[in-house]
């Protein structure tokens, strides 16, 4: 009996690949590579951190991260893209024939993507019970596919008729990769409700050529993959540089209270990586993907 107590409570213990992580907030530091994306703590960070905003009065918000655990790759595809988004996207959001090769979400993985991590913050973008809660994009998103969308009270596609003409009162918008952040003021114009969040989710590309915004739109949750490493930033958070090792670890370099520029976090994360692993720490010779 005593052999087989001690043998159970080593098979309770946490791995070091599969680590707690707390069960409302999903901890402070940046999410833990690759296992946020599949046990939720990316969408618990990013809850809370838009909670936390909502409270602070903040309606006009920023939440970048990677939508897929690979985005560089995603085109060709990789073993984690294909688990997530068969055992996450599809499965979650209840697409019609599921997720196999050649199918629309295999074939649209980030834009489908998207809206699976848009249905897991609609809670904390409502910002109380029973708030409407739209989602709208301006990807490749066939929404009759989509059989569970939880809790976002409608969708559609950016700067349409119908979208327009669809907002209620008291809703808050979710607002997927709409382009280029000088048309953001017009889209919460055009779709946004006064005094009602408005969240600008995972833009695929800078017009700024920086990190975050230009357009005072609180940068809420916010993770970026630079060379070498990551910036990670949770309201009301410090902004913070952090390396990835040859082991898949992160090491927290530098942590700073107003948003640095890219170049300047770009500079120390590649340097510091050269100064302890010279060429030795790259994503592709070591597995990590």
């Amino acid at each position: 009996m005593k052999s087989f107590l001690i043998s159970l409570l080593l098979l309770l213990q946490p791995t070091p690949t599969t680590p707690l992580i707390p069960l409302l907030t999903g901890g402070k530091s940046m999410p833990t590579l690759y296992t946020g994306w599949f046990n939720d703590q990316i969408s618990k960070q990013c809850s809370a951190s838009i909670s936390r905003a909502i409270s602070a009065g903040i309606t006009n918000m920023e939440v970048q991260f990677p939508p897929v655990p690979n985005v560089d790759e995603v085109k060709f595809g990789t073993p984690l893209n294909q688990k997530f988004g068969m055992e996450l996207v599809a499965r979650d959001l209840k697409v019609k024939g599921g997720y196999r090769p050649g199918s629309d979400v295999s074939r649209n993985l980030l834009a489908y993507s998207n809206i699976y991590w848009a249905k897991k913050i609609a809670n904390a973008a409502a910002g109380g019970f029973g708030k409407p809660v739209g989602v709208l994009t301006a990807e490749a998103v066939d929404f009759t596919q989509i059989q569970n969308m939880g809790g976002l009270s409608r969708s559609g596609r950016v700067l349409t008729e119908q979208s327009r003409k669809g907002g209620r009162n008291n809703e808050s918008i979710i607002c997927v990769n709409p382009g280029g952040e000088e048309t953001w003021p017009r889209l919460v114009s055009a779709h946004g409700q006064p005094n009602c969040p408005f969240i600008i989710l995972n833009n695929a590309y800078s017009t700024s050529y920086d990190l975050g915004n230009k357009k005072n739109f609180e940068e809420v949750y916010y993770l970026k993959r630079i060379s070498k490493g990551w910036v990670y930033r949770a309201y009301p958070g410090n902004w913070e540089a952090y390396l990835e090792k040859p082991d898949g670890t992160v090491e927290l370099l530098e942590s700073y209270k107003k948003k640095p520029s890219l170049r300047e976090v770009s500079e120390l994360v590649r340097d510091t990586s050269f100064k302890k692993y010279a060429v030795f720490n790259d994503r592709w010779m070591g597995g990590r993907l």
